[in-house]
């Protein structure tokens, strides 16, 4: 701890922090254009050892814990839903599929400034802000990670489509 504080201090900075970290965030995804989520990026690629999502749920059954998950649509009033699909056109799917990459990438930025919570929590509270972010963001990411691969399964032969979607 760099800083020393009061108990109720400390508690109040964290879930302050916290809260902006989380809404900052995603206020900052959420500006993101659509068409950047659309490309085929590295690091969103749906891998084949995930084979369309059957990874995550053999893993961790997704399928039983994921409607239990908050969407965030519902605390900014902004963004897309991902608590159903909004179509089954080809477009409607490849959107969705788009919104799983932006809902991963806000939650991986989520768990980024956990570390800096050592500057003003002891030693131990630091490891629990950790813990945290990690419980909080991976379940969703696994979350985007099995949707995402399932419907890249579904529309795996319409490449041309998204190019006329940008």
């Amino acid at each position: 701890m760099i800083v020393s504080l009061p108990v109720h201090w400390i508690i109040i900075i964290d879930i302050l922090a916290w809260t902006f970290f989380h809404l900052a965030i995603s206020a900052i995804c959420l500006k993101l254009p659509l068409k950047w989520f659309l490309e085929d990026r590295f690091w969103f690629r749906t891998f084949s050892f995930e084979q369309s999502g059957k990874l995550w749920q053999r893993l961790f059954r997704v399928k039983t814990w994921k409607g239990l998950i908050l969407d965030g649509t519902i605390f900014l009033k902004k963004g897309y839903s991902k608590k159903g699909l909004h179509g089954t056109k080809s477009r409607d799917l490849m959107v969705f599929a788009a919104e799983t990459k932006r809902a991963e990438l806000t939650h991986l930025l989520s768990i980024l400034p956990a570390p800096l919570f050592f500057i003003w929590n002891p030693a131990w509270a630091g490891w629990v802000m950790i813990l945290y972010a990690m419980v909080f963001n991976i379940p969703i990411i696994v979350v985007q990670r099995y949707n995402r691969g399932r419907i890249s399964a579904i529309t795996s032969g319409l490449g041309k489509e998204s190019s006329r979607l940008m």
